[in-house]
C-alpha cells in the first residue's frame, strides 16, 4: 500500500466503530422508550453519517481534501435525507410486523444481536470506502467524478421515487398500484437509487489503491437491497395486494427498463395485463 498511510488508517478504525456504536446505543435507548425496535430503520442512514464524519475528522493531514469533502458531504446528504424520510414515515406507528415476526420469543440479548449488532457490523463494513477514501492522497480522477455522477443518479431515483409515492398515497382516486413515473420502469426506484449511491461512493474511493479493495461495500449493499432484506421481504407482503402480481409481471424488479424490454427479457406473452390500454 505504497503512499497510503496504513498505520493511521488502522488506528482510525476503532474511532469509526465507536461512532457507529454510539449511534446504536442512542437508537436502542430510543427504541426502549417508544417500545419498538423499528427505530433502527431511521438510524440506518445516521450510522453512515457518523462513520463519514469520524473518518473525515481523523484523516486530517493524510487524505486529499477534495475527496474527503466529497465523501463526507455526499454521505451526509444521503444519510440525513433517508433518516428524515423514514423517521417521518414511521412516526406514531406501531412496531413493524417484520420485527415482530423476527423477534417473537427472543431474549434481550438476541434482540441486541439480531437488530443492533447486525446492523452495526453491516454499517461498519459498508462504510469502508468512506474510511479508505478519506486517507487516500492524490487528486480526484475521472473515475471519482463518475462516482459522483452515479451518486447523483441514485439520489434522483430515491428522492423522486419517494415524492411520487407520497403523491400516490395522498390521491383518493389512486389506482391499485403505483405504476407511473419512475415506478413504471422499476418496482423499487428507491432501492435502485440506494445501490447507485453506494456504487458511486465506492468509485470515489476506488480510483486509487487500496480503495478498490472495498468492492465488498457496494456488493453487500446491492445484495441486501435486491436479494436480502430489501426487495424480497417487501414484495412478500406487497404481493398479497390487489393488482400487485400483475404489476410484478410487467415491471422490472430492480434495474430500470421499459415494460417492453422487461417483457422481452422475462418472456411475458403479448396480450397479458401489461398491454392493457390506459397504462402510463
Amino acid at each position: 500500500m505504497t503512499g497510503f498511510p496504513a498505520s493511521a488508517f488502522w488506528q482510525a478504525l476503532p474511532a469509526v466503530a465507536l461512532a457507529i456504536l454510539a449511534v446504536l446505543a442512542v437508537t436502542y435507548l430510543a427504541g426502549r422508550i417508544v417500545g419498538k425496535h423499528s427505530v433502527i430503520d431511521t438510524a440506518w442512514g445516521l450510522l453512515f453519517c457518523a462513520a463519514a464524519g469520524t473518518a473525515f475528522g481523523v484523516s486530517g493531514g493524510h487524505g486529499e481534501l477534495v475527496r474527503r469533502v466529497l465523501l463526507l458531504s455526499l454521505t451526509l446528504v444521503w444519510g440525513l435525507r433517508l433518516a428524515i424520510r423514514i423517521g417521518r414515515r414511521n412516526h406514531g406507528k406501531p412496531e413493524d410486523p417484520r420485527y415482530e415476526r423476527m423477534l417473537a420469543g427472543k431474549s434481550a440479548g438476541a434482540v441486541l444481536a439480531l437488530v443492533y449488532g447486525l446492523q452495526g457490523l453491516l454499517a461498519f463494513a459498508i462504510a469502508m470506502p468512506l474510511v479508505v477514501g478519506s486517507f487516500t492522497a492524490g487528486p480526484v480522477t475521472p473515475i471519482g467524478w463518475l462516482g459522483v455522477l452515479a451518486w447523483l443518479v441514485g439520489l434522483f431515483f430515491e428522492a423522486v421515487g419517494d415524492w411520487q409515492l407520497d403523491r400516490y398515497r395522498a390521491d383518493p382516486r389512486r389506482g391499485e398500484v403505483l405504476d407511473h413515473g419512475l415506478w413504471r420502469y422499476t418496482r423499487h426506484p428507491n432501492y435502485f437509487g440506494d445501490a447507485c449511491v453506494w456504487v458511486g461512493i465506492f468509485l470515489i474511493a476506488a480510483e486509487r489503491w487500496p480503495g478498490v479493495l472495498t468492492i465488498f461495500s457496494p456488493v453487500i449493499m446491492v445484495y441486501l437491497l435486491a436479494f436480502g432484506s430489501g426487495k424480497p421481504v417487501l414484495e412478500r407482503s406487497m404481493a398479497q395486494r390487489p393488482g400487485y402480481r400483475a404489476y410484478m409481471r410487467r415491471t422490472s424488479g430492480f434495474i430500470p427498463m421499459t415494460p417492453r424490454l422487461h417483457r422481452a427479457l422475462v418472456r411475458v406473452p403479448a396480450g397479458t395485463d401489461d398491454d392493457q390500454p390506459g397504462r402510463t
